[in-house]
This record gives structure tokens, C-alpha cells and sequence, in this order.
């Protein structure tokens, strides 16, 4: 066994361990923090597949933004999680379900499109091979009308985070930052004057 399937066993080992706890951790900060983790083991194995750019980007927009905005929104949204449990196993077989059904899904693409066939034909390019600018000739060529989707998918989704971070509770306090800059002195300060005292012996 070379050392590049070790380090792929390795990391697809702590990915495949990563997203079982993010969806069996009860708290849902520890499920988020698990997912950064299976997406650092996700770049990880894009490295070995000579896919630097998917890699930093995994990392930089995924664990850089998106994760950082949904840990803020869990933990101030103060979800109770004695809830959530109950209705965990009324829900139980359709996620049961979908996730079988992903599963098919992926190991119909798989098998489709990198069989030993196709893996074989497969050459590596060399040092002067930039695949950043082959994403970018295929993204904004070919796909062009799904990455407009997913940007604006990604837009909506930081709306409705923003939305749901801003709504009113009971014990939160507010500033108006227009009667913060009207303030004048006369309104907090005030000059008392006082007779001094003698001091006693």
C-alpha cells in the first residue's frame, strides 16, 4: 500500500466519522463544529485528486464564511434542544429515506462516470497545468446558469440567516444610534459647584 492511499484512508476514515456525528451530536454547535471537520477532510481529499482550487475554496468559503454565520445563528437563536428530540423519531424514516436514496443517487454518478475504464484513460498534467483557470473556462462558459443559481441561493440563505438573527426578544435592548449623535452635553453632563469644607483635626 503506497502512502497516497494511506493518507486517502485516512482522511475518508475521519470523513465518513465526521458526518455520522454531525447528524448524531445532540448539541448542534458540536454537529456544526463536526461538519467543519469533514470539510476540512473533503479538502483534504481534493488535494490528492489534484484539485488545489475546490480545496481552498472548500475550506474558505464553506468553513471560512458559511459555517462561522451558522454557528453565530445556532447559538443565538437558543434552540431548545428537549424539543427538537421529540419529533426525532416521527421523522426518523423519511431521512431514513432520503438519505438511501442520495446514496443511490451518488453511487449511480460514481460507478457512471469513473469506472476502471475511464479511470485508467486518466493522465496526470504536469507542473505548468493551471486547473484554476479551467474551472473558470468551464464555470463561466457551460455552467454558467448554475452558478448564477447557486449565488443567488447562497444570497437567500444569508437573508433568511440575517432575518432570523434580528428578530425581537423580550430581554434584549436596543440603541438608536440617531439619538446617540443628537446627544449634546448640557443633556449628560451637569456642573454641580459645592462649598468646600474645612478639614477637621
Amino acid at each position: 500500500m503506497t502512502f497516497e492511499k494511506i493518507i486517502f484512508y485516512l482522511f475518508a476514515g475521519i470523513l465518513i466519522l465526521a458526518a455520522i456525528r454531525v447528524i448524531t451530536a445532540r448539541n448542534p454547535v458540536h454537529s456544526a463544529l463536526f461538519l467543519v471537520l469533514a470539510f476540512f477532510s473533503s479538502a483534504a481529499l481534493w488535494i490528492l485528486l489534484e484539485a488545489e482550487f475546490l480545496a481552498i475554496t472548500l475550506v474558505l468559503v464553506y468553513v471560512g464564511a458559511v459555517m462561522v454565520l451558522f454557528l453565530f445563528v445556532v447559538m443565538m437563536m437558543n434552540i431548545n434542544i428537549d424539543v427538537m428530540r421529540e419529533g426525532f423519531i416521527k421523522y426518523l424514516p423519511i431521512g431514513v429515506a432520503v438519505a438511501v436514496i442520495s446514496a443511490i443517487e451518488m453511487a449511480v454518478v460514481i460507478t457512471g462516470n469513473f469506472g476502471p475504464d475511464k479511470v485508467q484513460g486518466l493522465v496526470r498534467k504536469g507542473v505548468e497545468y493551471k486547473n484554476t483557470e479551467a474551472i473558470g473556462n468551464v464555470l463561466y462558459t457551460d455552467y454558467l446558469f448554475a452558478f448564477e443559481v447557486a449565488a443567488v441561493l447562497l444570497l437567500v440563505a444569508i437573508v433568511a440567516a440575517i432575518a432570523l438573527t434580528m428578530r425581537k426578544r423580550p430581554n434584549t435592548k436596543f440603541q438608536n444610534p440617531s439619538e446617540q449623535v443628537m446627544v449634546k452635553k448640557a443633556d449628560r453632563l451637569r456642573m454641580v459647584n459645592m462649598e468646600s469644607e474645612e478639614r477637621q483635626s
